[in-house]
């Protein structure tokens, strides 16, 4: 089969230090992303791509995360959420408690 069930995207944005909404890189998105990915890899959970992003607009939420198909926003805080991210990436499970609150202006 081409082509992947699901696509998550990590923010990679790096602004300068100070900005209002600061930025994913500083809050080690790119290390969990890779940390995802090798997980996913491990436990052979396939036609999945799990990759960096530029800019997704949230930074202010914490590290964010988006997937695909679904059109489900995280708010991740760190390894801890692995599991959960990999759930979904398998069966499409929504990690409730991680849902990012868009509430805040962008």
């Amino acid at each position: 089969m081409s082509g992947f069930n699901r696509h998550m995207f990590f923010c990679a944005h790096e602004r300068e230090m100070g900005d209002s909404k600061g930025c994913c890189a500083t809050k080690e998105s790119l290390v969990l992303m890779k940390a995802v990915k090798t997980a996913a890899k491990r436990e052979g959970i396939s036609n999945v791509r799990v990759q960096k992003a530029g800019c997704l607009g949230k930074c202010e939420h914490g590290i964010s995360c988006v997937v695909y198909p679904e059109g489900v926003w995280y708010t991740l805080t760190g390894k801890e959420n692995i599991p959960e991210l990999l759930e979904h990436l398998q069966t499409g499970t929504i990690a409730e408690h991680l849902l990012m609150n868009q509430e805040v202006s962008n």
